[in-house]
């Protein structure tokens, strides 16, 4: 950029200055933001030294303006306050507490010793399914069963890991999702009655 055409440009920015502050408020829809961006684009045109003529060099200066609010509305949403910081070393506060972490260890270890117990099928399946996150028919096409074969062993083994770390067995899918055990045997026995 010729020496000249900086010139120019930086003496268009400072004659229109409030022009562009008042476009950019309306833009950005603050007048804080509209004069940082300014303030920066100042500052941009004075590093600037490319090459070639600027046709329409109000239309430039706005442009650049936009672009470094943008720049800064981007680098902004990255930047957390000071209540979500406050909140994370909360969460973190909580989370760290030592009951809760023997708690934790413990229960682990109780769902470790429950699957140990399983036959090495039933157990591949519920890790499958639960750990993997694999799906149904992808699991029978692996042991070479059917999937209401999956959905038996997975059932039997949820039931048996729940009754051994003392939880209530509670189907997630399927005819009966949502009910608990106690909840369908007494279902069971009032069609009995």
């Amino acid at each position: 950029m010729t020496e000249t055409l900086k010139n120019v440009l930086q003496s268009l920015f400072v004659t229109r200055y409030e022009q562009f502050r008042k476009h950019l408020r309306l833009r950005l829809g603050s007048d804080d933001l509209a004069g940082d961006a300014l303030h920066e684009t100042y500052l941009r045109v004075e590093k600037m030294n490319p090459e070639g003529a600027i046709k329409y060099p109000s239309a430039y200066l706005f442009r650049i303006a936009l672009n470094v609010a943008e720049d800064q509305r981007r680098g902004n949403a990255r930047i957390l306050g000071a209540a979500e910081i406050d909140e994370l070393y909360d969460l973190a506060d909580e989370l760290a507490d030592p009951a809760r972490t023997v708690d934790g260890r413990s229960q682990i270890n109780a769902l470790e010793n429950a699957l140990a117990e399983l036959p090495w099928r039933r157990r591949s399946i519920v890790i499958a399914a639960r750990v993997e996150e694999m799906p149904h028919a992808e699991i029978a096409r692996r042991f070479n069963v059917s999937p209401r074969t999956v959905e038996k062993e997975l059932r039997a083994g949820l039931e048996h890991c729940c009754h051994r770390l003392g939880r209530e067995f509670v189907q997630r899918y399927g005819p009966g999702a949502g009910r608990s055990d106690a909840g369908k045997a007494h279902e069971q026995e009032q069609d009995h009655e």
